[in-house]
């Protein structure tokens, strides 16, 4: 048996590039297959039809590498490619395989638009953090000339980062600095098989999955709106507790005929994406959760419209066709709605890490944090600040490129349907 030929001896780096073609890979592939090569790592990347491949391969010999090198020249001449030739030493070789086990994240890049600067700055952030971007790839489609400014679409784009920064804190407030300054979205998550294995995604129902909060719609329709709305925006910042807030406005609601809870619900909007979103979630094989300190009778309407698997939410007293300012059930606060999601998970054999949760207050924050994806939604401050992501700029199917899909998936989806 002939021995094994030492690594030290035999690796060479690859690296290829030129305009994109058929039969570039089989060519060159073959090349190393007549000199049994062995392939060590592999990565191309194409833009714009240009090709850019990099091979990492081992040779058994030198008088074989001769043979291979003076061929692949050859092959990449008649192809039309620059190709290079770069010897690996034994401790580089060595150092490569050291990396293995060390942390890995993504990094989700969204907005209406991707600038230079914007990618530049982000990059000084990983870099001053010790991380290493490995690879960088497009999830949003091609845009035509007239899109690029358009605040109609949304580019995105996918870092994968290895290493551990020393100060993760840090980082992640200096990640929201930027989303902030540039008005792009910053997602970083662990790349872990759960991140490719979600199974259950949970919303809260007002100002995320619709555009509204129903019971300032409710206050409208008794002529209390301005009330009843202050009251809901000092809940959303976390000022006075969410059952305290509740209890003082359905007491405003005292009175008010069940006939108002149909003109409410004709005047609200789903969130631009919802339908997108639940779609391809549907798709996909996600079940899909409603968690909402809002009412039933709108949590039902949107179970029917979207194919909703689970809701929750306060059923509202009404006695003799006017609603007594009460609910029958249980008040759906932050810890009772990490509870439930809890419920929902053991409910579908799942973990924890394999759910999503998205919501926009400050009692969505127990199921962020209780979530493996945990996502504040066009949020106030005080919820972008301690939720572990944040989507402000785009609509609510941009949550798909957290999760890796594409835009040409997407739409493949949607003409299959």
């Amino acid at each position: 048996m002939n021995p094994r030929p030492t690594v030290q001896n035999a690796v060479t780096l690859i690296t290829i590039s030129g305009e994109d073609k058929p039969g570039i890979s089989a060519s060159l592939l073959g090349a190393l297959a007549e000199h049994n090569a062995t392939i060590l790592d592999m990565g191309q990347a194409v833009i714009h039809e240009t090709l850019s491949l990099g091979i990492l391969v081992q040779v058994p010999t030198k008088e074989s590498w001769r043979s291979v090198s003076k061929e692949l020249l050859f092959r990449a001449y008649e192809l039309d490619l620059k190709i290079k030739f770069q010897p690996v030493k034994s401790d580089e070789y060595k150092h490569w395989i050291s990396e293995q086990g060390k942390a890995r994240h993504i990094i989700t890049v969204i907005g209406p638009t991707l600038k230079a600067s914007h990618i530049a700055q982000l990059c000084d952030i990983t870099h001053k953090h010790g991380l290493n971007i490995t690879v960088i790839t497009r999830l949003s489609g091609r845009p035509h000339l007239n899109e690029v400014f358009s605040s109609d679409t949304s580019a995105c784009i996918e870092m994968h980062v290895r290493g551990t920064s020393p100060d993760p804190n840090a980082m992640r407030e200096e990640f929201l600095q930027l989303s902030h300054e540039t008005g792009v979205d910053i997602a970083f998550q662990e790349d872990n098989v759960y991140r490719r294995n979600r199974r259950l995604v949970v919303f809260d129902m007002d100002s995320t999955l619709i555009q509204a909060e129903v019971i300032d719609e409710l206050a409208i329709e008794a002529g209390v709106g301005e009330l009843v709305a202050k009251i809901t925006e000092q809940a959303m910042k976390g000022e006075i507790s969410f059952e305290e807030s509740l209890n003082q406005r359905l007491a405003l609601l005292e009175g008010l005929d069940q006939s108002a809870l149909e003109s409410a619900y004709k005047r609200i909007d789903l969130t631009d994406g919802a339908d997108t979103l639940i779609s391809m979630l549907k798709h996909l094989g996600y079940k899909v959760g409603l968690i909402s300190g809002g009412f039933t009778y709108f949590a039902n309407r949107l179970k029917e419209r979207l194919g909703i698997d689970y809701i929750f939410a306060h059923d509202l007293e009404i006695v003799g066709g006017k609603l007594t300012g009460k609910i029958t059930n249980e008040v759906i606060d932050g810890p009772k709605k990490a509870e439930i999601l809890t419920q929902i998970a053991k409910e579908e054999g799942i973990v924890l890490d394999q759910v999503i949760a998205v919501g926009d207050g400050a009692n969505d924050l127990p199921m962020l944090a209780l979530a493996g994806l945990g996502i504040a939604f066009q949020a106030k401050p005080v919820v972008r600040e301690n939720a572990e992501q944040s989507l402000s700029t785009v609509g609510l199917d941009a949550i798909l490129y957290l999760i890796g899909v594409r835009d040409r998936e997407i739409l493949a989806q949607v003409r299959d349907k």
